[in-house]
């Protein structure tokens, strides 16, 4: 998603690099059996590539639909841990990947290169649906799993000021108004200014504001270096830090809900791949994803076992 996105510069050099990117750290396809999802006679020995980016929640998704197809009967060539997004939605437009994780912002805005986000989970995935399918890419229905920017408070600290929801700032002393945000979303015209403005306030209205980077907001936050952190809202570290994520309750964020994205000949050869993933998009839910993401992050888990132990928690396979 957005913070994975290499810089223009550096996707445009690997766009004209035939397979850049396209690796994976074991290749791996875990085995299971059949349980709610079947094997599929017109899938048996079928290859399909299947792609996923280089960070926890993509590994943990790209090792889930590997399982998911290879139960199914195909024959599965797994390219999760592919560094940089571009690489990955390239490969997509050129027939050397079938399917891939995404996220409908992430399609909207920086692949298709739109300013503005669109409101309404459904409006959103609507837009990117049908600006993708003149470029032979087809966005299976979306899944419940918003992974958007958010702000959270420690768990304790939000009890104390009596705060669930981003339009409550404004309410706080300019003393509790402290921030921890990264540079990027800092400067970003739909960041750290325009969201304060939203919900009116100025900077000339807060309190401390610190700029780290991403991944020290998370225990920064914890520890009280300020209140309110920028995070992910499905980062493992939100439940494994006890942090609370405050409501974006005049819904500022872009939506970034998951979709597995397939190229849409692969599709109209083998429909049935959308009736599987239609039995497992519907239960990935931001918390499902945070539990997901957090056995891997802060227990230090394997995000193939981890994939493959939900999937049989749910029944999907055995």
């Amino acid at each position: 998603m957005r913070s994975k996105l290499v810089t223009s510069a550096v996707a445009l050099a690997c766009l004209g690099l035939a397979g850049c990117g396209l690796q994976s750290a074991s290749g791996a396809v875990l085995g299971a059996e059949p349980g709610t999802i079947k094997r599929v006679k017109s899938l048996e020995g079928v290859p399909v590539t299947v792609a996923a980016k280089d960070f926890t929640e993509q590994l943990v998704l790209g090792n889930m639909m590997s399982t998911v197809l290879s139960v199914a009967g195909a024959d599965v060539t797994n390219l999760s841990n592919t560094p940089g997004s571009f690489g990955v939605r390239q490969a997509l437009l050129d027939g050397r990947v079938d399917i891939s994780p995404e996220y409908t912002g992430t399609g909207w805005i920086n692949y298709l290169g739109n300013q503005k986000p669109v409101k309404g989970e459904e409006q959103q995935y609507k837009a990117v649906y049908d600006a993708d399918l003149k470029n032979g890419l087809t966005w299976l229905p979306y899944a419940p799993m918003n992974n958007t920017y958010a702000f959270a408070i420690a768990e304790k600290k939000g009890e104390e000021l009596g705060i669930t929801k981003l339009s409550q700032l404004k309410d706080l002393p300019k003393d509790q108004r402290t921030f921890c945000v990264e540079s990027e979303f800092a400067k970003r015209d739909d960041g750290f200014v325009p969201m304060l403005k939203t919900y009116g306030l100025t900077e000339a209205d807060l309190g401390k504001v610190t700029t780290l980077d991403t991944g020290v907001i998370y225990t920064a936050t914890a520890r009280g270096t300020c209140n309110f952190g920028e995070v992910f809202t499905t980062d493992g570290r939100i439940p494994g830090l006890k942090l609370r994520v405050l409501e974006d309750d005049k819904e500022f964020f872009p939506l970034y809900n998951l979709s597995f994205v397939a190229r849409t000949s692969f599709l109209k050869e083998h429909p049935e791949v959308e009736e599987i993933f239609a039995q497992v998009l519907p239960k990935l839910t931001n918390d499902v994803m945070l539990e997901l993401n957090a056995k891997v992050d802060v227990e230090g888990q394997d995000p193939a076992i981890v994939a493959r132990d939900w999937l049989k928690s749910e029944g999907l396979v055995q």
